[in-house]
């Protein structure tokens, strides 16, 4: 009997901005040479030591709104008056070939990648230990701007309402526990493919 190779799946790392998901991403794409990230498109400007088609694809408003008119992406948001997105195609044909694929999108996102292919998906919500530790977290990284910390601890305040819509919550207390749990839910969605594959 001939096996039929194995389809790979969509891990998806929602959070706050500020939880970690970005660092948990890097290391389990670190760890296991199975996964690809999804580079998104975005019309935001690069922040310092970010690198275009390593962090994001940077585009122009024009580029980006032809590739949605032309329906190439297979999710999109708009945050904080930038637009973000990630290309359909590529994902299909890595899937197809048994590659995992790496989300690291909201839960608008997860919503239109749900839709879309609601049987590849693997979705974790990253929650902080706590609203004050998130807080902290943020001015650390955007220790000048309290009005942009302002308007991701409000944004965070909302995006943490979803967390139920996941399969599986996470607390990011400490990176390497997270990460250990990400890793067994990992290897559980991997078991539950081969075994109905």
């Amino acid at each position: 009997m001939i096996s039929k190779s194995k389809r790979g799946l969509i891990l998806i790392l929602s959070s706050p901005s500020g939880a970690g998901k970005t660092t948990l991403a890097k290391k389990i794409e670190k760890s296991d040479s199975n996964f690809k990230i999804s580079v998104s498109y975005t019309t935001r400007t690069p922040r310092q030591n970010e690198i275009d088609g390593v962090d994001y694809n940077f585009v122009s408003i024009s580029k980006f709104q032809r590739l949605s008119n032309q329906n190439k992406f297979l999710e999109q948001a708009k945050v904080f008056d930038n637009y973000y997105g990630t290309l359909k195609e590529p994902i299909e044909d890595n899937l197809v070939q048994g590659k995992d694929y790496l989300f690291d999108i909201d839960w608008q996102g997860t919503e239109k990648v749900k839709k879309i292919m609601p049987l590849d998906i693997v979705p974790i919500f990253i929650l902080p230990p706590s609203i004050n530790d998130l807080e902290n977290r943020l001015k650390k990284r955007e220790e000048k701007n309290k009005e942009l910390i302002a308007q991701r601890m409000k944004m965070a305040k909302d995006e943490i309402k979803h967390w139920k819509d996941y399969k599986y919550i996470v607390v990011n207390k400490e990176v390497k526990n997270c990460f250990e749990q990400i890793t067994e839910i990992i290897k559980i969605e991997r078991k539950l493919r081969s075994t109905f594959n």
